[in-house]
C-alpha cells in the first residue's frame, strides 16, 4: 500500500494540486493586472468592434440672387489602393494602366506607397470606375469622394472660381468664402460589420458638419445675356477679349461680370492657372477718355471750374513740357459740357492744370482709383496710379484723359456709380445672403458708403455724360425712351516690354441708366478690336445691348439704337 500524505491524500496528488492552485493564482493575478492596470488592452478589445473615420463636411452651395444653383457638391468615383493587400504589384499596375490610361511605371511606384491607403486616380468618369471594378484586383477599391460641380459650366466661371481636389477654394468666390462654404471635418465613430465594412450611427446629422450656403448678387439670366452679347461683339470685331460689369449704384450689388475668354470650372485641371483669374478684378488697363469725367468732377468739387465755363481747345493752344496736346478733330472754344461731349484731350488737360497734381491725385483716390474697391474679391488689383509727387507735367496732362493710369473694370464701374448715386461711393459686393445651419437665410445689406463729391457736382457731371450720348461720341449707346448718360474711351495699348504705345486699342464705354433715376451702371471693355476700334463704335453698342435686357425686366421697354445711330452723323472727337 502506497504511503499517504497528510489528510490521506497521496503525496503525488498533493504536489499536482499545489501546482494547479499556484498556476491559477498566477493567471488570475495577470488577469487582474491586464483588466485593471493596462487600459490599452481594453481599448484594443473595444476597437475590434468599432472604428473611427474622418468625414469631410459637404461644401455649401452657391446660388444666384434668384436661387439658381451655380455650384453644388456631388460624389465622384476615385480609384484607391491598400498596398499591403496587393498581391502582385507589377501585374496590378499593368492591368490598371490600361483601365486608367496611366503609365504602368507610375502606378507601380504608387502601389509601393508605405502607407495603408493611397489614391491612384481621383474623380474618374463612371465608366472608368466600372472598368476598374470589373478587374477584381485584390487591394484595389473604388471609393466615392465629394466633388464640386458647376451646373452652368462656363457661366460666371471666373467669378465663381473653383475648389481643388481636396475641397478647398482656390479661386474666385470659392476662395473668398472658403471659410463659410467648407464644412467641418469630423472623426465619426462607426461599427465594423465585417472586413472593411462599416455601419454609421443613425444619430449622425450631416447638417451639423456641412458648410454654409451663400446667395450671390449675380443675376444668372443677365450674366448669360452679357456673356452672349460680349461673345458676339468679339466675333464681329475680331477682338482679343473683353469684360462687362453691371452693378446697382445705390447698393453696390454686382449683377453681372461677363468675361471673354472664359473657362469651365468643372474642368479647371485642364486650364492653365493664370487663365482662371477674374480679369474684372485682377487685371488693370488704361481706360482712355472715360477718365475725363473724373477730372471734370474733381475740378467742380474743388471749385476751380464752373459748369458753364468756356475753355480754349484750339489746336496747338496747349504745350506741356514741350509737347503739344492734340485732339483728333479740331475745336475752338468749348464749354465744359462739350469737353465731355466731343471728348477733347486739350480741354481735359486744361482742367487738370487748374486742379494741380496733388488735388487731382487726391480726388482720383477718393473715387477709388489706386486702391482696391473693398469687394473682398481675392487678389483684387488696386490698379496703377503713381504718387502725384512722381508726376511730370506731361504725365499730369495725359492722366486727365486716361493715359498713364491703369484701372480695373470694377473700379471704373464703382467710380461711375458714385456719380450715379448723388456722389456717394458704395463698395461693390457679390454676396447677398447666407444660409445658417438652422436653414434660415440672413441678408447682407449694402456696406456704408462714403461721399466723394457733392450731390450737385455728381448731377452736373451726369448731365454732361447724358449730352455725350444724345449728341456726342456715345450716340450708339442710346436707348429710345430711356435717358442714358455715358462716356466713351479709346485707349492705346502700351507694350509692356518696349514701354511704347502700339497701334492697337482698347475700346471702352461706361454708362448710367436711366440717367434721371439711376438703377444700373454698365462698364464695357473690348480688348484690341481690329475694326472698328473706337469706344463709340464698339463698346457703346454692347452697352446698349446689355442694358436693354435688364431694363426690359424692370419694366422699361427699349431697343438698342443701332440702325438710327449708324445713319446719323456722329461728331469726331479726341480719344473717345
Amino acid at each position: 500500500m502506497k504511503r499517504a500524505g497528510p489528510g490521506g491524500v497521496p503525496h503525488r496528488m498533493a504536489v499536482l494540486q499545489a501546482g494547479l492552485v499556484l498556476g491559477l493564482a498566477l493567471v488570475g493575478a495577470r488577469s487582474v493586472q491586464l483588466a485593471l492596470l493596462d487600459s490599452r488592452i481594453a481599448e484594443w478589445a473595444e476597437d475590434q468592434g468599432t472604428a473611427t473615420l474622418a468625414v469631410a463636411g459637404e461644401r455649401g452651395r452657391i446660388y444666384d440672387r434668384a436661387g439658381a444653383e451655380l455650384a453644388v457638391s456631388t460624389l465622384a468615383p476615385s480609384v484607391a489602393a491598400r498596398p499591403r493587400a496587393v498581391v502582385d504589384r507589377e501585374a496590378t499596375a499593368r492591368a490598371l494602366a490600361r483601365a486608367l490610361d496611366r503609365p504602368a511605371a507610375e502606378l507601380v511606384e504608387r502601389l509601393g506607397h508605405p502607407g495603408p491607403y493611397v489614391f491612384l486616380a481621383r474623380w474618374v468618369e463612371p465608366e472608368v470606375a466600372e472598368r476598374v471594378r470589373r478587374l477584381g484586383l485584390p487591394g484595389i477599391e473604388i471609393t466615392a469622394e465629394p466633388r464640386r460641380s458647376y451646373p452652368y459650366g462656363e457661366l460666371a466661371g471666373q467669378v465663381l472660381g473653383f475648389s481643388n481636389i481636396d475641397g478647398r477654394g482656390v479661386r474666385g468666390i470659392e476662395r473668398a468664402e472658403d471659410g463659410w462654404l467648407r464644412g467641418r471635418s469630423l472623426r465619426v465613430p462607426v461599427e465594423r460589420a465585417g472586413k472593411e465594412r462599416f455601419l454609421w450611427h443613425p444619430e449622425l446629422d450631416s447638417a451639423s458638419y456641412a458648410g454654409g450656403d451663400i446667395r450671390l448678387t449675380l443675376n444668372a439670366v443677365l450674366q448669360a445675356e452679357a456673356e452672349a452679347a460680349l461673345d458676339e461683339t468679339i466675333r464681329r470685331t475680331g477682338a482679343r477679349g473683353g469684360v462687362v460689369v453691371v452693378l446697382e449704384p445705390s447698393t453696390g450689388e454686382l449683377l453681372a461680370l461677363a468675361e471673354a475668354p472664359r473657362f469651365d470650372p468643372n474642368r479647371f485641371r485642364e486650364v492653365p492657372y493664370h487663365a482662371t483669374r477674374a480679369r474684372a478684378f485682377l487685371d488693370s488697363f488704361e481706360a482712355g477718355s472715360t477718365m475725363k469725367v473724373f477730372a471734370v468732377a474733381a475740378a467742380l468739387e474743388r471749385g476751380v471750374l464752373r459748369p458753364g465755363e468756356q475753355l480754349d481747345c484750339t489746336p496747338g493752344s496747349l504745350l506741356v513740357g514741350g509737347r503739344a496736346i492734340r485732339d483728333s478733330s479740331e475745336h475752338g472754344v468749348l464749354p465744359v459740357t462739350d469737353v465731355i461731349r466731343v471728348s477733347s484731350n486739350i480741354g481735359a488737360a486744361r482742367i487738370a492744370a487748374r486742379l494741380g497734381p496733388r488735388a487731382h491725385f487726391e480726388m482720383l483716390a477718393r473715387f477709388g482709383f489706386g486702391r482696391v474697391t473693398g469687394s473682398g474679391f481675392p487678389e483684387e488689383s488696386a490698379g496703377l496710379m503713381r504718387p502725384w509727387q512722381r508726376w511730370r507735367p506731361i504725365d499730369h496732362a495725359t492722366i486727365a484723359y486716361g493715359q498713364g493710369i491703369n484701372v480695373t473694370p470694377v473700379q471704373l464701374a464703382a467710380a461711375t456709380a458714385a456719380l450715379a448715386n448723388d456722389g456717394v461711393l458704395v463698395p461693390p459686393r457679390l454676396v447677398r445672403a447666407r444660409r445658417l445651419r438652422d436653414g434660415r437665410w440672413t441678408t447682407e445689406g449694402p456696406r456704408p458708403g462714403r461721399r466723394v463729391v457733392r450731390p450737385e457736382v455728381a448731377r452736373a457731371v451726369l448731365a454732361m455724360m447724358e449730352r455725350a450720348v444724345e449728341d456726342g461720341t456715345g450716340r450708339r449707346a442710346g436707348l429710345p425712351g430711356v435717358r442714358v448718360a455715358g462716356k466713351t474711351g479709346t485707349a492705346q495699348v502700351l507694350d509692356p516690354h518696349t514701354r511704347r504705345y502700339t497701334n492697337r486699342y482698347d475700346a471702352w464705354f461706361v454708362g448710367v441708366v436711366p440717367a434721371d433715376a439711376p438703377e444700373l451702371v454698365v462698364a464695357v471693355l473690348v480688348e484690341e478690336p481690329r475694326r472698328p476700334h473706337t469706344g463709340g463704335a464698339v463698346a457703346a453698342p454692347l452697352f446698349a445691348e446689355v442694358a436693354r435686357g435688364e431694363l426690359l425686366r424692370r419694366g422699361l421697354l427699349s431697343t438698342p439704337a443701332r440702325a438710327a445711330a449708324a445713319s446719323t452723323r456722329r461728331p469726331r472727337a479726341g480719344t473717345g
